[in-house]
């Protein structure tokens, strides 16, 4: 209920931004056409999109049908969160891990995302409650559903396979039924070679991941799974969080019964699996290391952690992690060390829980205002040259003002000018900053001075003038609130 009600009441609040308006382009295509566009288009397999066709068909394109999907996944990792938690060590550790998982900042704001990445963070979750379940239960039937879940996971995000592998491997490792371990790699595997065509199609799209260097992008790594992109009081509470993982680690190697540590820790290996593979592939060329693509690790990490929260002590009877092992065993714990890890755990989800409030209450530490800007355009009589910086968001711009287009070269005869700006979405400051001015006067002596309209996250400059003149693209690009290039668009009367 709780991770429902963080993920379901704020799910409009933000704006609709550049990779979701990506998203809205490609579903309004019919659905041929869409699976065509998306080797040209995007850089993630089809399951999401095709999803995503079928329910802005059935509830519209407004920002919470585009987000519907995401939302009810989040909602129901936290569920599956509890079963992998009871996996590991029963109800406390399910508890732990499906409190984590339902306030934790960065699955709460990608399931706000009309993206592909809180599917894949539940799909790959779902493949690792199997995986534990085939731990304890060797039918082969368990072998076929985490084979289904994890084919589904695969076809949503590529990098689901770098928590997939792991568990794959373990399964051919030490399962006692060989030949179905074999058949159920072997199916993942034919999914794999179904998708690579998609892949190597996808290959050559623009995709810019960071404009950081690869170790700043591992270094945010930690600290966006801990307290999601913004919120306030980075620094404090990255050291208090910081340090009550440390202290849930520690719990779990020093603390945790010997079943329950050897089922968190597989767990937590095959989480760290899921950022090392990655980082091994960036370093031989193929870089697409950031946090948001490392989501299927989350869970996994989390889980290991909640296994130190809520682990009973090591009198547990039961031996490991083995096949046919049964549930953990229930065991007893310290009094002080069971109430300092239970105190350790409320603190981490409070500062979680602190965070998400403050990002759904402040739009400081929300997406681009790009809904905000939209409005703030209003209509006029005559159409209208727009300079919109980023130029990435010209997407974004036109999912709130459908007859929005692009300018063309020559120009056409308007009687304004406006050069919008927004504040970087990605500052990770309080008050991210807006742009600084390129220019400050339209070359074009008619037009005069510009008028300004702002809010803490975007300006207008306004350029008008008494009878239409023809506006070249070129020459409305030398004011804008950038020194990259922005998108130079006409915006139709009454629009």
């Amino acid at each position: 209920m709780l991770g429902a009600l963080l993920r379901f009441v704020t799910l409009g609040v933000q704006s609709i931004w550049f990779d979701e308006a990506a998203t809205w382009q490609l579903t309004r295509l019919s659905f041929g056409d869409m699976l065509s566009a998306l080797p040209h288009r995007e850089s993630n397999p089809p399951l999401f999109y095709m999803l995503e066709w079928l329910v802005t068909r059935a509830f519209g394109d407004g920002e919470v049908a585009l987000r519907l999907i995401s939302a009810i996944a989040g909602t129901l990792l936290v569920w599956v969160a509890y079963g992998i938690g009871n996996r590991i060590g029963g109800r406390r550790v399910a508890l732990a891990t499906a409190a984590l998982a339902a306030v934790n900042p960065l699955l709460v704001w990608f399931s706000q995302e009309a993206r592909s990445y809180e599917l894949v963070a539940l799909l790959s979750a779902g493949s690792l409650l199997l995986f534990l379940r085939a731990l304890d239960d060797d039918r082969p039937r368990t072998l076929a559903w985490w084979a289904l879940l994890s084919a589904l996971a695969l076809s949503t995000h590529y990098f689901a396979c770098f928590v997939l592998l792991p568990q794959g491997v373990w399964l051919l490792w030490r399962h006692p039924r060989r030949r179905s371990a074999i058949a159920a790699c072997g199916a993942l595997l034919v999914v794999s070679a179904a998708l690579l065509p998609l892949l190597l199609a996808q290959r050559g799209n623009p995709y810019d991941i960071a404009s950081d260097a690869l170790v700043v992008r591992l270094l945010q790594i930690p600290k966006q799974f801990l307290l999601g992109y913004h919120g306030p009081l980075p620094l404090l509470f990255g050291i208090v969080g910081a340090a009550l993982v440390v202290t849930g680690a520690w719990l779990l190697v020093r603390r945790a019964g010997g079943a329950t540590r050897k089922r968190g820790l597989l767990v937590a290996a095959i989480g760290a699996s899921g950022i090392a593979l990655p980082l091994l592939g960036a370093l031989v060329g193929f870089d697409y290391v950031n946090a948001r693509n490392l989501i299927p690790a989350l869970v996994p990490l989390l889980a290991a952690l909640a296994a130190g929260f809520g682990a009973r002590a090591n009198t547990e009877a039961r031996s490991g992690a083995g096949f046919g092992a049964g549930a953990p065993a229930v065991g007893r714990r310290a009094p002080g060390v069971a109430t300092a890890a239970l105190t350790a755990l409320t603190a981490l989800c409070a500062v979680s829980l602190a965070i998400v409030v403050a990002v759904a209450a402040d739009s400081n530490y929300q997406r681009t205002d790009w809904r905000g800007l939209a409005q703030a355009l209003g209509h006029a009589n005559g159409p209208r040259v727009v300079v919109i910086s980023p130029a990435n968001g010209f997407a974004a711009l036109r999912y709130y003002r459908h007859g929005l287009r692009l300018l063309p070269a020559p120009g056409v005869p308007v009687r304004e000018v406006d050069v919008t700006g927004v504040a970087d979405s990605s500052d990770p400051g309080a008050s991210p900053r807006l742009p600084a001015l390129v220019g400050t006067r339209l070359p074009i002596a008619s037009f005069g001075g510009g008028q300004r309209a702002s809010s803490s996250r975007w300006t207008i400059l306004r350029f008008r003038q008494g009878a239409p003149v023809v506006v070249p693209t070129v020459v409305a690009a030398q004011v804008r609130f950038s020194q990259d290039p922005a998108t130079i668009a006409l915006l139709p009367a009454g629009r």
